[in-house]
This record gives structure tokens, C-alpha cells and sequence, in this order.
């Protein structure tokens, strides 16, 4: 994953969308930072990004950040205290299977799509929509 190649094929659109599709049986939120920046611990930055984004604030802790780093071919993907509850590490190894082998494969937009898509199928098994439920964070990409 090339940083300039990751970063030109990005179609935003089309994340944007794989983002507010998956939120619409769900309560849970979903927000992509992909920075230029390398990251030698995408873990630790991931963490500092979800802090400083807000995303500790959900009303039910159900966020999920999916975070980039192509300088350093590395991403993570972490979620609030209330998803951690829920979902268990196999959920977290088979999202990052399914993501590399999009990305190995050069198709970057897809492999975000299908974490997206993963992400929002566990957060609606676990946090389904109720009426009363609004977005709480924005679903535009972040690029930093």
C-alpha cells in the first residue's frame, strides 16, 4: 500500500456511503481517518484519534474507528467500550483479514467498503436502530 496510490484511488463518495448505508440499522458509529502521517504504532494512533474526534462520547459507547496509515502500510481498527463488550477478538482478526486482502490487492475503496460493511452487520446485531436514534458523528472520511 503505497501511500500516493492509496490516497489517489480513495473514492470518499463511495466510503461515505458504504458509512451511512451500515448506520441505518444501527445505532453504532463508524468514522474513517486516513493519515499522511506513517504510524509505527497504528494501535496507539488510532486511540489518540478516536479521543480527539469525540467518538468516547456515543450515548451507548458503540463507535468504531477505522484507521489508516498508508505511509507506513499499516491500519487499525478499534471500537468504544460498549462494542469491545460485544464483540470479541475473532470479530477484529477476520475484519483485518478481509481489509488486507482488498488492500493487497490494490483495491484500497473496497477494502474500507468491506470493513464498513462488517462493522456495520456486528454493530446492528448488537446496537440495532431504535426510532429515537439520530447520527451522532459525521460519517465524511478524515484525512489528516
Amino acid at each position: 500500500m503505497k501511500k500516493s496510490e492509496f490516497i489517489q484511488q480513495l473514492d470518499h463518495g463511495a466510503i461515505e456511503g458504504a458509512i451511512a448505508q451500515a448506520e441505518i440499522l444501527t445505532s453504532g458509529e463508524i468514522r474513517v481517518v486516513v493519515t499522511h502521517d506513517p504510524a509505527d504504532n497504528p494501535l496507539v494512533a488510532a486511540q489518540a484519534a478516536f479521543e480527539r474526534l469525540g467518538m468516547t462520547k456515543t450515548k451507548e459507547r458503540n463507535a468504531v474507528l477505522i484507521f489508516v496509515a498508508p505511509a507506513s502500510q499499516t491500519f487499525a481498527v478499534i471500537g468504544d467500550e460498549g462494542v469491545h463488550q460485544k464483540c470479541g477478538d475473532d470479530f477484529w482478526s477476520q475484519m483485518a483479514t478481509v481489509m488486507t486482502e482488498h488492500f493487497k490487492q490494490g483495491a484500497y475503496t473496497n477494502g474500507l467498503r468491506a470493513g464498513i460493511e462488517l462493522t456495520g452487520a456486528l454493530l446492528a446485531e448488537h446496537f440495532p436502530r431504535r426510532p429515537t436514534d439520530g447520527n451522532e458523528l459525521p460519517n465524511t472520511v478524515i484525512e489528516q
